[in-house]
């Protein structure tokens, strides 16, 4: 893969990134058995074998273990530890005891998880640091509080958002001395609010790189398994699967590259996260860095997506 900049930094990515939300197999750490430990190992290091050099963690990922999981692929391969650009995330707080489910984006709070990520990747500096969550109770001045004491202690390279909208990215923009570089937001053929709501523009006005979440819509625009979210559940793949299909056929590719090169055609400069944990499919979905789609390819998927013909 050919890297590309992320941001206006000069850190330089693989244009689709590797997502480890499944690496552990589960979401809950005892749980995870040491032969579904061996595969998200394996899976990580076939990313690598791939191309693939931005992962994507989170602290939240199967309680810490996925971020663990990635410090033992670290320790294996060399080739990794050198390539890899490591960006996680932190702000939402699983309940304990009588507590809520909650977002806590506190300085302390970002403080705390982000020397507790480092620890269970077994690195000094993370690349790309990342508020999961909008808590709406963000003070935006505590959390450029929290960003300069990280950065100052050489723990973070560079910060960014996820699932935040327009007017909140602005808002902590405000309050913050280094721009924000990535924006992890859902994006995909179904969920195309990004490109009607602002949040696609505001990235190519500041120069913040858009990274997609479910950028195959859960499995509905893959050839492999579902895993759709309760939001996806609604929605109705078959008319643009067969346009996937149709140009899967022409590209010599599998209908899901296809998938992430459309996201990969806007100028915004969109990097698709992929999620499986399958070798196979992890290399298969890699061929989209090869397509370019023409403007009237990627308006005939568009159309094929949309509820109503274009005005």
């Amino acid at each position: 893969m050919n890297p590309i900049r992320i941001g206006k930094t000069t850190l330089k990515i693989s244009p689709l990134a590797y997502g480890c939300w499944r690496i552990a197999g589960g979401w809950e750490a005892r749980k995870v058995t040491a032969k579904a430990r061996e595969a998200g190992v394996k899976a990580l290091l076939a990313a690598q074998e791939a191309g693939y050099t931005l992962f994507d963690l989170a602290d939240i990922y199967c309680e810490g273990v996925s971020e663990e999981l990635m410090g033992l692929a670290l320790k294996q391969s060399k080739a990794l530890k050198k390539s890899a650009v490591i960006a996680t995330k932190c702000g939402i707080r699983v309940p304990e005891s009588n507590e809520p489910f909650r977002y806590d984006l506190s300085a302390d709070y970002i403080v705390q998880s982000c020397e507790k990520s480092l620890q269970r990747i077994g690195i000094n500096c993370i690349d790309i640091y990342q508020l999961h969550r909008p808590d709406w109770l963000m003070d935006p001045a505590e959390v450029a509080k929290a960003f300069a004491k990280l950065k100052k202690a050489g723990k973070v390279k560079h910060f960014g958002v996820s699932n935040f909208n327009p007017s909140q990215v602005s808002c902590l923009q405000s309050a913050l001395k280094e721009p924000l570089v990535v924006n992890q937001i859902e994006a995909s053929l179904m969920h195309l609010d990004p490109f009607e709501n602002g949040t696609l523009d505001q990235c190519l006005e500041r120069g913040i790189t858009p990274m997609a979440w479910s950028p195959l819509a859960g499995g509905f625009l893959g050839n492999g398994k579902k895993s759709v979210l309760p939001s996806q559940e609604k929605y109705k793949p078959a008319k643009v699967r067969r346009r996937l299909d149709l140009m899967a056929r022409d590209f010599g590719v599998s209908r899901g590259a296809v998938a992430l090169a459309w996201l990969m055609r806007h100028p915004a400069g969109i990097i698709p996260i992929v999620g499986s944990t399958q070798p196979e499919r992890i290399r298969e979905l890699a061929a989209a860095t090869e397509l370019q789609l023409s403007h009237e390819q990627w308006y005939a998927l568009l159309t094929s997506a949309l509820k109503e013909d274009l005005p």
